[in-house]
């Protein structure tokens, strides 16, 4: 699950697509898309929900844009909630992935959106508190395709 609405903001890949230039997100990020599109050739479902503010940031625009080509292209699923549908969910205060309801890896941003040390646990309250965070956000985010961020 993401929520924040910026990320790296130096990252060359945003850089270039706010200079306009063409990105193939496929081979831009082609190691994460072969992984996941393993993975789901194998049975894996892969589920990314994001939690956004709207109108959308530029950055957003950027991940909306290369989203068809890189996630939903590998095989992942994914969904977007609009943050003022989300004040009634109790949220964990960080970006996470989980796996298989158990190992979590929770990714920790500066305040500008650069990417710090991550954490894993296998807490089991930490866990179910993000596993049912994020099933509360899967069942009313709105499906990539359906999705408008402009």
């Amino acid at each position: 699950m993401e929520a924040r609405d910026a990320y790296s903001k130096t990252d060359s890949a945003f850089v270039d697509w706010k200079a306009g230039k063409s990105i193939d997100p496929a081979k831009r990020w082609a190691a994460w898309h072969a992984i996941v599109s393993e993975a789901v050739s194998r049975g894996v479902e892969v589920r990314r929900a994001r939690i956004v503010s709207t109108p959308v940031s530029e950055y957003i625009r950027f991940e909306h844009e290369v989203t068809e080509g890189l996630n939903v292209a590998a095989g992942e699923q994914v969904r977007w909630l609009p943050r003022r549908n989300a004040s009634d969910l109790l949220l964990p205060g960080n970006d996470f992935w989980l796996f298989d309801s158990r190992l979590l890896y929770l990714n920790h941003f500066d305040g500008e959106g650069e990417p710090t040390e991550p954490e894993i646990t296998e807490d089991p309250e930490i866990a179910k508190l993000c596993d049912t965070a994020f099933e509360a956000v899967w069942n009313r985010a709105t499906p990539h395709a359906e999705f408008a961020a402009y």
